[in-house]
């Protein structure tokens, strides 16, 4: 046989998942490696890069679409579990669970949703439509909002130590504070009434920023945002980053541009979208050049 596609795996890897043990990745690629019958030659096939197997990529984009919808969990890092949606689903007994299936949740929904201008279409309706370049823009961006959706998921499970050390260092690769050692000063040093930390502005220092890390759940609302822009007071500072793994209210916004000082809210969303662009926490797995032809090479000169 050849190798499954990575929506034929979903149904399969979520029965591995049935009894709501917490399993390594490359424990469930081994069990599904055994239930599809995949040969020797197909265990070990490659993806161009050669940096991956295809049928563990597969597994990997098959998990992934099934947390999107809810129906797996990331308990810790490279491990999964069955959500209580996920034992829901099963207790229904699907004959398949593919895109169309998990179009049903609201979650896929908006994680589809992203980017996508066809959403009206099928997923094949909309993949048929599209030029290279679109695909590869599509498949971009996929990869992109995964990666966004893993590392807001690793933030939310690190100490607020960490979290705070993060933002600071986040906030330097972005140019501000100097460098990480002078930053690295003013972080977990304040305490002070909602203010985690502070940063120069410039590498001269001619204004401070002040710093605020919320590893929260919840929603943040305008009482969090105003303290922390009372406590900026002791600072005499004008400007402020209030960050949070989580989202922010209407209310909280309005505040914000209600107020004299200049604070800016940073949600999970786009503290995620942020350590992609400033390469926080990531790393480069591959990439790929696209040429094209160059016209002016061939202009020919008149003699």
């Amino acid at each position: 046989m050849s190798i499954p596609d990575f929506q034929s795996v979903m149904l399969p890897l979520l029965e591995v998942l049935a009894d709501g043990q917490v399993r390594a990745m490359r424990d469930i690629t081994d069990a599904l490696v055994t239930r599809f019958g995949l040969t020797d030659h197909e265990k070990q096939q490659r993806l161009p890069s050669g940096q991956q197997t295809v049928f563990s990529n597969r597994v990997a984009w098959a998990k992934t679409h099934m947390k999107m919808a809810g129906l797996i969990d990331n308990p810790s890092r490279g491990s999964v579990k069955i959500s209580p949606l996920g034992q829901d689903v099963l207790g229904q007994h699907p004959s398949r669970i593919d895109m169309t299936f998990l179009r049903r949740f609201p979650s896929y929904v908006a994680f589809k949703k992203k980017g996508q201008p066809q959403e009206q279409l099928s997923d094949n309706e909309a993949e048929a439509s599209k030029t290279p370049e679109e695909l590869l823009e599509s498949s971009h961006k996929a990869l992109r909002d995964a990666l966004a959706e893993d590392l807001l998921e690793r933030v939310k499970g690190c100490s607020p130590q960490f979290f705070e050390r993060l933002v600071v260092e986040l906030l330097v690769a972005m140019g501000y504070g100097g460098s990480l050692a002078d930053a690295g000063q003013a972080i977990g040093r304040t305490g002070d009434g909602g203010i985690d930390g502070i940063i120069k502005e410039d590498k001269l220092g001619l204004d401070v920023v002040c710093l605020q890390a919320k590893r929260w759940s919840g929603t943040v609302g305008p009482a969090t945002v105003r303290e922390f822009a009372g406590s900026m007071e002791a600072y005499r500072a004008r400007k402020g980053v209030l960050m949070t793994t989580s989202l922010f209210s209407k209310e909280a916004r309005e505040y914000v541009n209600r107020i004299e000082r200049k604070i800016v809210l940073i949600d999970g969303e786009a503290l995620a979208d942020l350590m992609i662009d400033y390469n926080i926490g990531v790393a480069i797995s591959r990439s790929y050049v696209v040429k094209k032809a160059d016209l002016d090479y061939f202009l020919e000169q008149e003699p």
